[in-house]
């Protein structure tokens, strides 16, 4: 596997006239914008999205003529009905049935995946059996953007629906969490997750062991973005 590394730089400038729960933060990507460079050269591709829905995702890459797809696997992962009791007696997630209801595509559909900061806030038994599930229906070439805390991200590290305003820039809507000032906001509409553990790059390399390359993008904002081709 080809390791590539480079530097970006991260903007912050929330937007106006919106509650605490909903500003926005831009960001610049420079995976992202890698990402639609390539995505710009074809037609008809079909692009799957894993993290909440947004709107602005899907006319942004029906704005370039493809198809986009969307299965919020967090929020998936999260249904309390998929807990089983383990030997030792501990509640488990039930990962064959997990994989059974959530990405069940045919062998190489995509040709391009936004996996997010989706590994990071996923229970650990459901990390690497996704991204197997990831590689299988991926196309040869095809391409995935994920998103990394450091260590210093903290285990408050707001969790965030991402949501491409242009080629290279994100707008980051923080979704809270429960407790504290923010118990208000408990609602069906919010997921209330915590970061679950921080990777090395070492730890990111192992994850994708499977597919070709992986290229770092290294942030000044406890975010690592990393673009990775089957």
């Amino acid at each position: 596997m080809n390791v590539i590394s480079k530097l970006f730089r991260s903007t912050n400038v929330p937007s106006g006239g919106l509650a605490a729960d909903e500003q926005r933060v831009a960001r610049r990507s420079n995976g992202l914008s890698e990402l639609t460079r390539s995505l710009r050269q074809e037609e008809s591709l079909r692009v799957l999205d894993l993290g909440s829905t947004s709107p602005q995702n899907i006319a942004f890459f029906t704005g370039l003529g493809h198809r986009i797809y969307n299965e919020d696997v967090l929020r998936a992962s999260a249904d309390p009905d998929l807990l089983i009791e383990s030997e030792g007696g501990r509640k488990v997630v039930d990962v064959t049935r997990f994989l059974a209801e959530n990405l069940a595509y045919e062998r190489e559909s995509f040709d391009a995946v936004l996996c997010w900061d989706t590994p990071d806030y996923l229970d650990a038994a459901l990390v690497k059996p996704i991204v197997q599930r990831i590689h299988s229906i991926m196309k040869p070439k095809g391409m995935l953007l994920a998103f990394f805390h450091t260590r210093d991200a903290g285990a408050d590290a707001p969790y965030h629906r991402y949501h491409i305003s242009s080629d290279a820039t994100l707008e980051l809507q923080r979704v809270p969490f429960p407790g504290g000032h923010e118990a208000a906001a408990r609602s069906a509409r919010y997921l209330h997750v915590r970061l679950q553990r921080v990777f090395n790059n070492r730890h990111i390399e192992n994850l994708f062991h499977d597919f070709s390359s992986i290229k770092f993008f290294l942030g000044r904002d406890n975010i690592r973005e990393v673009l990775v081709v089957r």
